[in-house]
């Protein structure tokens, strides 16, 4: 194995601070991989894999992709919920990672929500 020059381990750093950024911090857009073990079961790990990989392909550094656990819907799993600054928050069912590059383009770079894909729009609510 070659040895590590000061811009390798440079580059090493840059590359681990952005993909840091991508799960945790302050952002425009949040969105939300319910990774509970049905989620995990039905996909989620390979919706999650997805949905970083089309954020960074798709340069938006606005966005925090992070996880959570069971939603409570198991049949709809995997799930995500999109939450844009100013706008309802969408949760997303039945996920693919073919779903997912559809839903960043469309809805967190395009502003349109996938109608089709969500289930709801809006918060959650508990008395």
């Amino acid at each position: 194995m070659p040895k590590l020059s000061i811009e390798d381990l440079k580059k090493m750093r840059e590359d681990a601070a952005r993909k840091r950024i991508l799960r945790d911090g302050e952002s425009r857009v949040r969105i939300t991989i319910h990774m509970g073990t049905c989620g995990i079961m039905s996909g989620a790990r390979d919706v999650l894999k997805a949905v970083l990989s089309e954020v960074e392909a798709s340069d938006l550094k606005d966005t925090i992709v992070t996880t959570s656990g069971c939603a409570g819907l198991c049949s709809r799993e995997p799930m995500a919920t999109v939450e844009i600054a100013g706008h309802a928050p969408v949760k997303y069912v039945d996920l693919t990672a073919e779903k997912v590059v559809r839903i960043v383009k469309e809805h967190i770079a395009g502003g349109t929500v996938v109608q089709e894909l969500a289930l709801a729009v809006g918060s959650e609510m508990t008395r």
